[in-house]
């Protein structure tokens, strides 16, 4: 896949939707300093580029019942293109599971698991986790606190 190339609009659109992805054409083209057909026409074609992959809301996981965050190291029994891909994909099905990065190092997976609390998160991981395809151990870290937690790509 060929890089978008992105001008100093582009980066400033992303790094203000980044903060605000509601924020009104009319307000973003008034802080890039374009008139708003120009700022609507560079936003439509970030989204068909596939550079703005979509929008969505922070939730306040406090008011959800999902302060609770671990995050586990994953070892694999088996790390062969098929193991991975299949771990991949039952990943995707656990609801819990936040996030999840391949890892180059000593473990194979970093899962980010938000749940209720740490007697919720032990059955995610007994009953989820650990059954997952290839799963040959795992090591979890419990977070303590969020000092940053974003959800933002930084921008060059």
């Amino acid at each position: 896949m060929d890089r978008v190339k992105l001008d100093s609009f582009d980066l400033a659109i992303l790094r203000l939707i980044a903060v605000n992805g509601r924020m009104s054409v009319t307000e973003l083209a008034d802080r890039i300093g374009l008139t708003k057909s120009p700022t609507q026409t560079r936003l439509r074609r970030l989204e068909d580029q596939g550079v703005i992959l979509g929008y969505r809301a922070q939730i306040n996981a406090h008011q959800i019942d999902a302060a609770h965050i671990a995050f586990v190291e994953v070892k694999l029994s088996d790390t062969r293109e098929a193991a991975l891909r299949a771990f991949n994909a039952a990943v995707r099905n656990v609801p819990e599971i936040e996030e999840c990065h391949m890892i180059a190092g000593a473990f194979d997976y970093l899962l980010k698991v938000r749940s209720r609390d740490i007697a919720s998160y032990r059955q995610v991981l007994a009953e989820q986790i650990s059954v997952l395809p290839h799963v040959s151990s795992t090591s979890t870290h419990v977070a303590m606190e969020a000092v940053k937690e974003t959800g933002e790509v930084v921008m060059p």
